[in-house]
């Protein structure tokens, strides 16, 4: 469990029928075997963790396969995520960045705990983030010209030069307009930023008054104030595009893709890293120019809606070769999960029936399953709804 300050002290709680309100938030649940927090078992009679018993054996537990691409790490990390508090602006990097960075750091003698870090290990972190509840995000960059209008439509004159960029009235410096415009508000001058962010804000207040076209926009910009108050962030959101994610609906987030999650409960399933470069909202570690570099302003932030495959069993696609999505909504009888290789099985309703080679497993609701690649076959039933963590293609 992680205890980072935006989480619920609910939602959590509630799916692993612990009491509610818990005594403190918590924001995610992991599952997997990142190092920092690898999920414990029991092996031969004795408590482990999973990155234990995989590093002891890569091939027999990974698969070969895998093995031979991802070494001795599982290459994906499973999380029920809660947020009732807004999340920062972020961007993930490449593999080839994420490699750079941390050799980079380590060359420069940064400790691996040390809180001026962009990079914790050298691997990439694309992530997928399921809806079980209604959940609100920013995701990607909004066209131009949308942006442009959405900073018109609020009247706050600071913002006319920049929205005069977007529209392509005045003449743009090299690259795209976007990075050139997300970072003149990155770089706002200290002395200006507290008037800026006023009168955005009042602007958004006025937008939602008076049921304006960006509304939903700017309720969530409202919300975000409220949660990090004084933060550039704020302006900055205007630059991103907001969807709220209906249950089952996804979001996937490729590397250079600019991004915060705002508010609710999902199924978050990501390459096995912790890598992450933050712009605002938040009291961690920021670094604009990093944040910059690694932003994609024209890279695809889709959401997904997921590929019905029967028997009630639903996939997730994505390019990340890290990990693969499935959805189930099972019976009574049995169906065969998807996936071969190293697998994590999480319920989140009902009672899970897992079996394999004639040994049978029951999951309760909030709770989790290693599968290893021995497992090849297994069966599943319920009634029960789960969701599948596998290796991508």
């Amino acid at each position: 469990m992680q205890p980072y300050a935006w989480g619920s002290r609910e939602t959590i709680a509630r799916l692993q029928g612990r009491p509610v309100p818990s005594p403190g938030p918590e924001a995610e649940l992991w599952m997997g075997a990142h190092p920092s927090a690898p999920s414990g078992l029991e092996r031969d009679g004795r408590r482990t963790t999973l990155d234990a018993v995989i590093t002891a054996d890569a091939p027999g537990v990974l698969g070969a396969q895998v093995a031979a691409r991802f070494g001795s790490r599982l290459p994906f990390l499973l999380k029920v995520l809660s947020a009732s508090k807004a999340l920062s602006i972020q961007v993930h990097p490449s593999r080839a960045q994420a490699q750079a960075g941390y050799r980079e750091e380590n060359e420069r003698g940064l400790a691996p705990g040390d809180k001026g870090r962009n990079y914790v290990d050298d691997w990439p972190k694309p992530e997928i983030l399921c809806a079980l509840t209604p959940f609100e995000v920013l995701a990607g960059l909004r066209a131009p010209a949308d942006a442009a209008r959405f900073m018109r439509e609020l009247a706050v004159p600071e913002l006319e030069p920049l929205a005069a960029l977007l529209a392509g009235d005045r003449a743009d410096a090299r690259g795209d307009v976007r990075a050139t415009v997300l970072a003149r508000v990155l770089s706002w001058p200290a002395g200006q930023r507290e008037a800026l962010i006023r009168d955005v804000v009042k602007a958004c207040h006025q937008e939602v008054d008076d049921y304006g076209p960006y509304h939903p926009e700017c309720g969530a910009i409202i919300q975000v104030a409220g949660d990090h108050p004084g933060d550039l962030g704020i302006v900055a959101s205007l630059l991103m595009r907001h969807a709220v994610l209906q249950p089952g609906q996804a979001v996937f987030l490729p590397a250079g893709g600019l991004h915060a999650y705002l508010h609710g409960t999902g199924i978050e399933l990501l390459a096995n890293s912790d890598n992450v470069v933050r712009a605002g909202l938040t009291g961690k570690h920021i670094d604009i120019p990093e944040l910059l570099k690694l932003t994609d302003p024209a890279v695809e932030v889709p959401l997904i809606a997921p590929r019905d495959l029967g028997n009630g069993i639903a996939a997730y696609d994505t390019p990340a070769p890290e990990f693969r999505l499935y959805r189930a909504a099972l019976g009574a009888g049995p169906v065969t999960l998807p996936g071969d290789g190293p697998r994590l099985v999480l319920s989140v309703d009902g009672t899970l029936t897992l079996t394999a080679a004639g040994a049978t497993l029951k999951l309760g609701q909030g709770e989790s399953a290693f599968l290893s690649a021995a497992d090849a076959t297994v069966t599943a039933a319920g009634p029960a709804e789960a969701f599948i963590a596998t290796v991508g293609g």
